[in-house]
């Protein structure tokens, strides 16, 4: 029982005792008086007085005990199972949505990498990705690793330019483990920057990683630690050549490393090691070189991998497997943005010629015509969202009136004016105007139901006034205007040119 409720339990028991007190006293001042009358009545009044203290009592002990008794805690689920449950549910998902990726290539790499997980799960394995600078002594703490463990070290399982895996186990762990070596971060040049995205891609496949550091750790290195620890990565910080400290620095330097490693990781996850030490010249010219010092870092690592290793398995397991489900919903959504666009593409020409052919305002157009109606239709059956055309001349109204409260027809048909004036011949030009500004609006509202079918038909926080904005300012860069007009000049102006000439000559 804490101090509070110790201190509680006393203050009412006093409490309690002092009314017990008080009643004592008044009730013998009332058997006094009684028994002056009666003493048989005297006599009663007093044991049924005694009886009712007897019950006060009992119920103070009672009420006292249940007060100060400790709750019980209920069984926390197993969070491996649970988690193991939700990454095949995961997997689950990812094998449904690769049936609607339309990309041979892209759909079988996503399959075949689900079954990969799957396997690595089943198969007991534990992955141990060994990570830092190339100067840091990575390759010595695998080494060291693998020369004075507990068990049998496999041969590597594949050389490439990401490093050796190679398989070994601890004695008392049923899960074999798979140490591996990685390329050194921080390094210059393009193949550099190449090498260490490999690594990191290497580190968040880890089930626990071993981030080597070899002195202070610079801003890269804490940055690079962060976001790994960040997206749930279990790390053991080494810091590795603690032979080349004196005793008294190296105190200072870990002091000083656990202080800016808290809260990120925990004291005890910060191993100091000597993976390959220094060679020493004894005084009779004989050099000696020392055992490694890497005894901390097998018991940090059998400690963890006994109490956490289900855990970090299990994590990891579904980490994995939400990567590959956000992996297929980025293939889905670029396979239907460009179907999408297409979509756009035909219908701004479309709409293009029947305003260009038509001799009514661009504005009445817009917010009349059928076309921006089906092209909402259409694009919401992209996104497999199942539109009627009343819903779609619903979506297309309300666009079109955000595109005049903002002023966005007048400016349009300015810009198309202006651009017009020396491309096109005048008997055309008003038409020509009026049919590139319904292509140009028409690709601004096409790009916006894009938006908003690819936000589950939300226009998100800004509403619909800040897609279309967005799209605007997007549309409206000089190279995009160059081309666009160059396209609105041969689907446009070119058709009804040979339209008037082949009027006039007939």
């Amino acid at each position: 029982m804490s101090r509070a409720r110790w201190l509680a339990v006393i203050v009412g028991i006093l409490l309690a005792l002092g009314l017990v007190a008080w009643l004592i006293d008044a009730v013998y001042r009332l058997y006094a008086g009684v028994s002056l009358a009666s003493p048989l009545l005297g006599n009663l009044l007093l044991a049924l007085l005694l009886v009712l203290l007897a019950l006060l009592i009992a119920g103070v002990v009672y009420y006292g005990f249940l007060f100060g008794r400790p709750k019980r805690q209920r069984p926390r689920p197993r969070v491996p199972v649970q988690r193991s449950a939700a990454a095949k549910d995961s997997l689950e998902a990812v094998r449904q949505q690769a049936t609607r990726i339309q990309d041979e290539v892209a759909r079988q790499a996503l399959l075949e990498r689900s079954r990969e997980l799957e396997s690595t799960f089943a198969r007991r394995e534990f992955r141990l990705v060994v990570f830092g600078t190339g100067s840091a002594g990575k390759t010595s703490i695998v080494n060291a690793v693998l020369g004075r463990m507990v068990g049998q070290v496999g041969a590597p399982m594949g050389t490439t330019i990401i490093g050796e895996t190679y398989p070994f186990r601890f004695k008392g762990l049923d899960r074999e483990i798979h140490i591996t070596d990685t390329p050194g971060i921080l390094e210059a040049g393009i193949v550099g920057t190449e090498r260490e995205q490999l690594a990191r891609q290497l580190a968040a496949e880890a089930d626990l990683l071993l981030f080597v550091i070899d002195n202070d750790l610079r801003q890269s290195e804490w940055t690079t630690l962060r976001s790994l620890v960040q997206i749930g990565k279990r790390s053991i910080v080494v810091f590795n050549k603690i032979d080349l400290y004196p005793e008294a620095d190296l105190q200072i330097l870990l002091d000083r490393l656990q202080d800016r490693l808290h809260p990120l990781i925990p004291s005890e996850d910060l191993v100091a090691v000597a993976a390959n030490p220094q060679a020493i010249t004894l005084e009779s010219g004989e050099t000696l070189r020392p055992d490694p010092e890497i005894i901390p870092l097998l018991r940090r690592m059998v400690m963890i991998l006994r109490s956490e290793g289900e855990d970090l398995i299990a994590d990891n397991l579904l980490f994995q497997a939400q990567q590959l489900g956000e992996a297929a919903r980025e293939l889905i959504d670029a396979e239907r943005l460009k179907q999408a666009e297409k979509v756009v593409e035909r219908f701004q020409w479309i709409g293009a010629g029947v305003v260009s052919a038509m001799p009514i305002p661009v504005v009445d157009i817009l917010a009349a015509a059928a076309v921006n109606a089906q092209m909402v239709v259409e694009i919401g059956r992209v996104y497999d969202c199942e539109m009627n055309i009343e819903r779609g001349k619903e979506l297309a109204v309300s666009l079109t009136k955000t595109l005049i409260s903002l002023g966005l027809v007048r400016g349009a048909t300015e810009i198309f004016a202006i651009a017009m004036q020396t491309n096109v011949a005048t008997f055309v030009i008003g038409r020509a105007v009026h049919g590139a500004t319904a292509a140009y609006l028409t690709r601004i509202a096409g790009k916006s139901f894009i938006e908003y079918f690819r936000q589950d038909q939300n226009w998100g926080d800004g509403g619909i006034t800040e897609v279309v904005q967005e799209q605007f300012r997007l549309n409206q860069r000089d190279e995009f205007m160059k081309v666009f007009v160059k396209q609105a000049i041969d689907r446009v102006v070119q058709p009804l040119q040979e339209r008037e000439e082949g009027d006039r000559s007939s």
